[in-house]
């Protein structure tokens, strides 16, 4: 059984008061285990950063508990938990240097000026800022101040380190790069990460468990390889990457579409929703001997893929990613008649 670091047991947390309250979390249960990047994934509104509050003491559960290592720390103020945050605002202290920055916490917990400066020395070596030690940090890269804030949370070796959206104001390449330091730094310290993010590719590319969110419930919790590619319903089939949606009739052959052609393999009755994602439909000769029919409405280009829209001959339409063609080679064109294959087990029934 895994070990168990944090755990949220029927939590509600309500803003208001009669008829006009809201529930911003409704009956959560989740456990992160010790060690590991978990991820709370969600649209804005979802719940999320409530619960990361409720976590670091910031917020009280309305009813439910907050468990630490077994131990329920549900009323314990925020300074007396061995938590520490990282806000989306770094909320970094201008006036100090950045070895002043990460120290600030072991000072403040009188700790002895060698212990302190070893600490410093040891946790700016980790974010790889040992050259800027002694500057201001108004005098820092967006980037460097992010790492600057995530040395100061690490320095006293916080059994839980919650950091809520802390990329968001990072260009995309910064993010991207911040995204390989993160996983890093969680790998180097063995510290549970508890991840806020509404970025699938975030959540996707760091984590080793997500739980998605919304409206303030637990849709699901598995690794980025499950919610990708084994999604419970169709909110996290919609929010996790890109996806098909197609309605069709399950029946003892497999699943019907509306333009006639069956999808063998897929075990349905009646009205279902199928999802399918792009990278997994494959493109054939329109004549090909059971392949679905298809023409070429759209084509956007990303550069190293291209994305196809096409429409099927009952009207639905369906996206397929395929790879950009090389330099020369002939690719698609708008109004193109191709034929449709899906990748064996990869068409999902979903619930709605």
């Amino acid at each position: 059984m895994a070990d168990v670091t944090i755990e949220a047991r029927n939590t509600i947390k309500a803003f208001g008061q009669g008829a006009q309250a809201v529930r911003a979390l409704d009956d959560v249960s989740i456990q992160i285990n010790r060690g590991e990047f978990f991820t709370l994934l969600g649209p804005s509104g979802c719940g999320k950063t409530t619960l990361l509050r409720l976590i670091a003491g910031f917020e009280m559960p309305t009813s439910g508990q907050i468990l630490l290592d077994g131990a329920d720390i549900t009323d314990l103020p925020p300074n007396r938990r061995p938590v520490n945050t990282v806000f989306q605002s770094y909320a970094l202290f201008p006036h100090l240097t950045v070895a002043e920055n990460v120290g600030f916490g072991l000072t403040m917990q009188g700790r002895p000026k060698a212990e302190v400066a070893a600490t410093v020395a040891h946790m700016l070596a980790l974010v790889k800022l040992e050259a800027m030690a002694n500057r201001k940090t108004s005098q820092l890269s967006g980037g460097q101040q992010q790492r600057v804030a995530l040395a100061r949370a690490l320095a006293p070796k916080p059994k839980v380190l919650l950091l809520d959206e802390p990329l968001s104001a990072l260009d995309l390449k910064l993010r991207k790069e911040m995204q390989v330091e993160l996983k890093r730094l969680q790998t180097e310290t063995g510290i549970t990460f508890v991840f806020v993010t509404h970025d699938q590719e975030e959540a996707l590319t760091m984590s080793d468990r997500i739980g998605v969110m919304s409206a303030g419930k637990l849709q699901q919790v598995g690794s980025p390889k499950d919610i990708y590619t084994r999604p419970v319903n169709r909110f996290v089939a919609g929010f996790i990457g890109e996806t098909n949606f197609l309605p069709a009739t399950g029946g003892a052959g497999g699943a019907k579409l509306g333009c006639g052609a069956v999808i063998d393999g897929v075990a349905a009755n009646g009205a279902v929703t199928l999802t399918i994602r792009p990278e997994q439909v494959r493109l054939t000769a329109a004549a090909e001997p059971g392949a679905i029919p298809a023409t070429v409405t759209l084509l956007v280009y990303f550069g190293t893929d291209t994305h196809l829209h096409l429409a099927l001959p009952d009207g639905a339409s369906i996206v397929a990613r395929v790879q950009s063609p090389a330099t020369g080679e002939a690719g698609l064109a708008q109004g193109q008649q191709v034929g449709l294959r899906f990748a064996p087990g990869a068409v999902q029934v979903l619930e709605d």
